[in-house]
């Protein structure tokens, strides 16, 4: 199964949208509750990143007998340091989204913590790529 959906930049009223529409779906497959939780929260966490910090971004989701596989492209800022961005309570969120409730610094590292698998890439002044991977068994 393939899904995609786009996020805009600064829209976090939609924010959430996507990680909704997937829990959805995965409950509808039966996969364990737990499992649900960890996506979710990874990819909520993609979508108010994407949000916060770029002009607009694309969620696409693979779903099959084996892992569930998303993939978030930005158009932003990029990253300059991806080490020190993974770090609990870095951020570069604006004041504006801090003031919202956002912007805490624990968006990587809870998507690290909720994938299995984890892969980040980003270019300054054009953005950046995440990879999630979940097993569907061990």
């Amino acid at each position: 199964m393939e899904l995609s959906y786009d996020i805009g930049g600064g829209d976090f009223v939609n924010a959430g949208r996507a990680s909704s529409a997937v829990k959805g779906i995965l409950k509808q497959l039966n996969i364990s509750a737990v499992l649900i939780k960890r996506v979710v929260i990874a990819l909520y966490e993609a979508e108010v990143n994407v949000a916060a910090h770029a002009s607009a971004g694309k969620i696409s989701v693979s779903i099959t007998k084996d892992v569930i596989r998303i993939n978030i492209r930005d158009k932003g800022p990029g990253i300059a340091d991806i080490e020190l961005a993974m770090q609990e309570g870095y951020s570069t969120a604006s004041k504006e989204v801090r003031e919202m409730g956002f912007g805490a610094g624990m968006g990587l590292p809870n998507i690290r913590k909720n994938s299995d698998t984890f892969n980040i890439s980003s270019t300054p002044g054009e953005g950046t790529e995440l990879e999630i991977i979940n097993r569907l068994s061990n």
